[in-house]
């Protein structure tokens, strides 16, 4: 099975990251949990989202959420 590649681009003001595939947009996380829920989703659930090489992870890797710290709860 030929895999698609896949973008995680970089974080959103919000600290979303949205997730591609070529042209489509496969949805939007917040955490690397939802890019594994994303890929499961999409039937792509045999990558390993850490430490594939078809992901490019744009504007910072996978431990890379800054809407996660940067931005307190209100």
């Amino acid at each position: 099975m030929d895999l698609p590649s896949i973008v995680v681009h970089a974080p959103g003001l919000d600290g979303s990251r949205r997730v591609t595939a070529g042209d489509e947009t496969l949805g939007i996380a917040y955490h690397l949990d939802d890019v594994v829920d994303i890929l499961r989703r999409s039937d792509l659930d045999e990558i390993e989202v850490e430490e594939s090489d078809i992901i490019d992870w744009q504007g910072g890797g996978p431990d890379d959420w800054p809407g996660l710290s940067e931005h307190p709860a209100e």
